[in-house]
């Protein structure tokens, strides 16, 4: 039997898609690897159930403990790290003197971000915002949108709506269905970020239990979204991960932006559809 963290799948190098498939990353943000493989166990996640490998979700460990860092991360090509001994190769890698990462599978780009590699090989680029580091309501709030062509915030996407990924995903579709280009996209699930009380209770506070119903809410929202890539003519690059997770109490640690295990194990998945 496979451990329960040994990778879920080997993906062809991404350098032979790049050009012609849409590259899409999903961040659920605030999901605690644990939560996950739980909710996966109890078959509580259908949709990704289709490109989870038989021991669930891989565990990995994230480059920043909150939401900012660990995108920031990400969007320079610095995916969650097996948590196996490396060094591990990287799909995605902006051009360092040194690096032992990248291989000859490596999209390897000079840009020092994705959002601004994939723009000068003619994609489109656009994040779909969720938690308030999207928000473009301050200097910082528009840090990580402003890597994109164009980007995406509404409250109706943000923390304290229950419907919020069903809005988001909305918002996905309707983008990918009106361009004639391939597409790289920035999704940012905010569902599962605090608060989340109001996903399996009549009233605060947040529970490991209904940071559990928010993703299986997650996962019904993004149904449409994948059935809609997989029947399109051109392949899509999927990669679905946490950017960090969050404490409820462990050891007497609350929240995140901290070193505890609840906060470095992030669940993660790619696939190609």
């Amino acid at each position: 039997m496979l451990p329960e963290n040994a990778p879920v799948s080997t993906q062809p190098g991404v350098t032979s898609l790049v050009g012609t498939a849409h590259f899409l990353m999903v961040t659920l943000d605030t999901l605690r690897y644990d939560v996950a493989q739980t909710v996966w166990r109890k078959g509580g996640v259908p949709t990704l159930q289709r490109y989870l490998g038989p021991c669930g979700w891989e565990r990995r460990h994230t480059p920043g403990s909150f939401t900012f860092a660990a995108h920031q991360a990400f969007l320079s090509g610095f995916l969650p790290t097996p948590t196996s001994p490396g060094p591990h190769p990287r799909l995605f890698a902006s051009t360092f003197e040194g690096s032992q990462t990248a291989v000859s599978s490596t999209f390897v780009f000079e840009e020092a971000t994705l959002p601004e590699a994939f723009s000068a090989r003619g994609y489109r680029t656009l994040c779909i915002g969720g938690t308030g580091f999207f928000n473009r309501r301050t200097a910082l709030g528009r840090v990580l949108p402003d890597l994109f062509e164009e980007a995406l915030w509404e409250e109706r996407f943000g923390v304290t709506c229950k419907e919020s990924p069903f809005h988001q995903v909305e918002a996905a579709l309707q983008y990918l269905s009106s361009s004639s280009e391939p597409v790289f996209m920035l999704l940012n699930i905010a569902a599962i970020h605090q608060p989340n009380w109001f996903y399996g209770a009549s009233r605060g506070p947040d529970t490991l239990e209904t940071h559990a119903a928010a993703l299986r809410q997650t996962d019904k929202a993004l149904e449409p979204l994948f059935d809609y890539l997989g029947r399109g003519a051109a392949p899509a690059y999927c990669i679905v991960c946490s950017d960090h997770g969050t404490a409820y109490g462990e050891d007497g640690y609350w929240g995140h932006r901290l070193a505890h295990p609840v906060v470095w194990d992030v669940p993660y998945v790619e696939f190609v559809l």
